[in-house]
């Protein structure tokens, strides 16, 4: 991965929400520490964090303290308030012309911040931009990965809102501009990048997708959230703004057949109720074979529930 240098760089923001991700909060700072983009600053914000991860965030800044590095690093605590919250305390303190956004347990490749700066300096139309994900183990060790063809994915609001687009948040970078404009998170919706992917779209903004892998997104227990019930219910909140426009029946449609992933093999009994709520028209391949799920596997117990 490469980016390209620029006369006059503009101050980047990285914001790191923590809650209890100690064993790999340190990869995932050193990852951002070591981007060779010259002008950023970390913030990095422990959300009430009940293991050591505040003991290691510190460990970390202080290392790096230790080798004069003239980039700008802060570390807020605060009492457990949800990652909505803790990224709009991170978005208090930045100084930065555009926000990064960074899960603690995921690690930055090299490059990174050079490839997304580059391209949002030339498409200045752009107030979202994310990138694709290489899924990595607990230990680190890359995944298997489909290669996904094609170039840049662009969408504006009426195919982000029917697509129920969301542009994960350790993929994001964001025009601050953009941020400012639809007043930050809602802290009472904890599906933060769903939001603010939608909120960035409905301001004006465009949306690209990069075809490069601009994250290593660590795979692990608690990395998988089941609680696809919340999810749910969040999601429809984050759509429930824009019930009147004509792409939200098919948003809707797209959380019903994302939580049924989950449900049809898990609660039958909800996903049935998910399912009537589909009308016919949207029946598609993909709610065919969560049907099938339904119909044919049997019913299994849910693994641990990570968002409530």
């Amino acid at each position: 991965m490469s980016g390209k240098e620029f006369a006059t760089d503009s101050l980047v923001s990285v914001i790191v929400p923590c809650y209890n991700y100690a064993a790999y909060v340190g990869d995932a700072l050193r990852s951002i520490l070591s981007q060779e983009y010259a002008n950023f600053e970390l913030i990095v914000v422990d959300d009430g964090s009940t293991d050591n991860s505040a003991q290691v965030i510190s460990e970390v800044l202080a290392q790096e303290a230790d080798k004069s590095l003239v980039r700008r690093v802060a570390f807020l605590r605060q009492a457990n308030a949800g990652v909505s919250a803790a990224l709009n305390a991170g978005l208090a303190e930045a100084r930065g012309s555009y926000i990064a956004t960074f899960d603690a347990d995921d690690v930055m490749p090299a490059g990174r911040l050079s490839l997304q700066m580059a391209y949002l300096q030339d498409h200045p139309e752009v107030g979202c931009l994310g990138g694709q994900t290489q899924r990595i183990d607990e230990r680190g060790k890359l995944l298997p990965r489909k290669d996904k063809k094609g170039g840049v994915r662009r969408y504006d609001f009426s195919q982000a809102l029917a697509l129920a687009l969301v542009v994960g948040g350790n993929n994001a970078v964001y025009r601050r501009d953009a941020v400012e404009q639809v007043g930050g998170y809602d802290p009472a919706i904890k599906i933060q990048d769903f939001q603010m992917t939608l909120k960035v779209a409905h301001a004006g903004y465009l949306v690209d997708v990069l075809p490069e892998v601009v994250t290593l997104y660590r795979r692990h227990e608690g990395s998988l959230s089941s609680n696809y019930k919340a999810e749910y219910r969040y999601g429809l909140q984050v759509i429930a703004p824009y019930a009147g426009h004509p792409s939200y029946e098919s948003a809707k449609v797209r959380l019903v057949s994302k939580a049924l992933r989950t449900a049809s093999v898990c609660d039958k009994t909800f996903a049935w109720s998910l399912l009537r709520q589909v009308p016919l028209r949207y029946w598609d391949r993909r709610l065919l074979k969560r049907f099938r799920h339904l119909i044919l596997k049997r019913q299994r117990s849910a693994t641990p529930q990570t968002l409530v």
